[in-house]
């Protein structure tokens, strides 16, 4: 009788350990590797952050002309409102009149702010990271609702790649490496709340 699919044996001896060991070097350098990511896009939830907060003349602090006016009245610090122009004038599409009614109102400002800070520390550092990860796609989600449809695409811009970047951030526990995430997961509150991790 012939066998047309003999079974497969597991590898033996000295190809086994190089294996495993290929194996295993593969999954560090792709932990390290979205370790990258996280962290890259923490930073970029910072800089933000700390551009509406201080008007630093990059994406906040610049008059009509193109003049920097740092730690000027578009601050938030001094009064100026991080999302109202942005809200005002940007708004377009089928949820514009919501968007318009919320642009510079002081409760949105703060929510806006919390969360570009919290999710940036969270991602940076590596704590709670899946929970940073989840506001993040929320935010990434409402800012891609302001300016509907995209201005190059029917559906994708960057908004969705980087909710869809976030999303797998979560899902792979991207705060373990380089980050507070695998320390935090042995305490009791984390691991009663895994949603903290």
């Amino acid at each position: 009788m012939t066998v047309l699919n003999p079974p497969v044996v597991p590898a033996q001896g000295p190809t086994a350990h190089a294996a495993a060991h290929h194996d295993l070097a593969h999954h560090h350098l792709a932990d390290r590797a979205l370790a990258v990511v996280r962290i890259a896009f923490g930073l970029t939830f910072l800089w933000a952050f700390f551009d509406k907060l201080l008007a630093l003349g990059f994406s906040t602090g610049r008059d009509e002309a193109g003049v920097v006016d740092r730690f000027g009245d578009a601050a938030w610090i001094n009064g100026g409102s991080p999302i109202e122009g942005f809200l005002k004038f940007g708004a377009d599409g089928p949820f514009d009149g919501f968007y318009h009614s919320i642009a510079g109102a002081a409760w949105a400002d703060v929510l806006f702010m919390l969360g570009l800070l919290g999710i940036g520390l969270a991602l940076t550092t590596g704590i709670a990271t899946r929970l940073a990860c989840a506001a993040g796609v929320l935010l990434y989600l409402l800012m891609w609702t302001v300016v509907l449809p995209p201005e190059t695409n029917p559906v994708l811009d960057d908004h969705i790649l980087g909710a869809l970047t976030l999303v797998v951030l979560g899902l792979l526990a991207a705060g373990d490496t380089w980050g507070l995430g695998a320390r935090l997961s042995r305490t009791e509150l984390v691991q009663r709340f895994p949603v903290l991790r």
